[in-house]
């Protein structure tokens, strides 16, 4: 038997913790691993305490912002480093691992935050419809090692 590696490990992890998502439109999951650590997990949706997307607005999904997008979810890489940095866990010089690659807001957040790469499973740029990853392109350009994973997960019966 094959012993898995650990992009692999937590790229599946990634992709479990998204079906944990309330959100209706997309379900995202993000895993922030260091020397072979998990060192922090998320999933699309609602701060804590708020309301559930999936659960209150179950037809037409939460209320949009001025500018068309979620006015309460949080993405998951962004509830992946603010449980990190709320449990006084350095983020810096880890791996983020997400099931759609990171939007050009939560770019700037990761760089900022010194995560060193990002592996990424399904394009932003394709679920948008648009020209490029805004966010991967930034990141490439300030330093940050950004791939896609392109291995076929094999132990997950359901992708997102």
């Amino acid at each position: 038997m094959l012993r898995p590696d650990f992009d692999d490990i937590y790229m599946e992890l990634a992709v479990n913790l998204a079906k944990r998502s309330h959100c209706i439109k997309r379900h995202v999951g993000a895993v922030l691993a260091k020397d072979t650590r998990i060192i922090s997990i998320g999933y699309n949706g609602p701060p804590a305490g708020t309301h559930n997307c999936d659960e209150e607005w179950a037809d037409v999904g939460c209320p949009r912002d001025s500018k068309g997008g979620c006015s309460l979810a949080l993405h998951a890489e962004q509830n992946a480093i603010l449980y990190a940095v709320k449990n006084k866990t350095s983020v810096d010089g880890a791996t983020l691992y997400i099931t759609l690659s990171p939007c050009l807001a939560c770019s700037r957040i990761i760089y900022s935050m010194g995560i060193r790469k990002v592996i990424y499973l399904n394009s932003y740029a394709e679920h948008k419809g648009i020209a490029s990853d805004e966010g991967v392109d930034f990141l490439r350009k300030f330093g940050v090692e950004v791939e896609r994973f392109n291995k076929l997960l094999t132990n997950v019966t359901h992708m997102i």
